[in-house]
């Protein structure tokens, strides 16, 4: 079972920080690309790159920002909102961590989080803000009798 699925069961809470790495390839960005129809040349064409002022192809935002997605995935988050500010770019072979601190949990499991995003070498990338609802109890419910039943639509266990 994930940890993170055990956690949703007992109830997310304020002050709970989550941390998950990815690495991040060119493929990665061409998938992300095709299926958002995201071709800006600053992906694709080094000249274009440079042209910007990079040092190579950078990842797609967008594509980095949504590690946030394992996690929500992870605790059955239903996101509302998500903002995000693009501080660094993130290069093919950048290894990010993605630390997220859980800042509010409402009586109506309404929660926001905040993310912070660093690469390889401890530089801050992104940040995030998420806001969305939390599984209240009978979904913790439905998820504990999921976890019981072997989590099949969970690929991460």
């Amino acid at each position: 079972m994930s940890t993170w699925r055990k956690r949703t069961i007992e109830g997310i809470r304020p002050g709970e920080v989550f941390t998950f790495t990815r690495t991040f390839t060119r493929e990665d960005t061409g998938v992300f690309g095709d299926i958002t129809r995201d071709y800006n040349p600053v992906h694709y064409d080094e000249r274009f790159a440079a042209a910007k002022g990079f040092d190579g192809l950078i990842c797609h935002g967008l594509l980095v920002g949504g590690m946030i997605c394992e996690l929500g995935g992870q605790l059955a988050w239903l996101a509302s909102g998500m903002s995000f500010k693009f501080i660094k770019p993130v290069y093919f072979g950048d290894t990010v961590t993605c630390i997220v601190m859980i800042t509010d949990v409402d009586a109506k499991n309404r929660a926001r989080a905040v993310a912070e995003y660093v690469n390889q070498h401890g530089v801050r990338v992104m940040e995030g803000h998420l806001t969305g609802h939390l599984p209240g109890e009978s979904d913790r419910g439905v998820l504990r009798d999921m976890v019981a039943e072997g989590d099949s639509t969970n690929k991460l266990t």
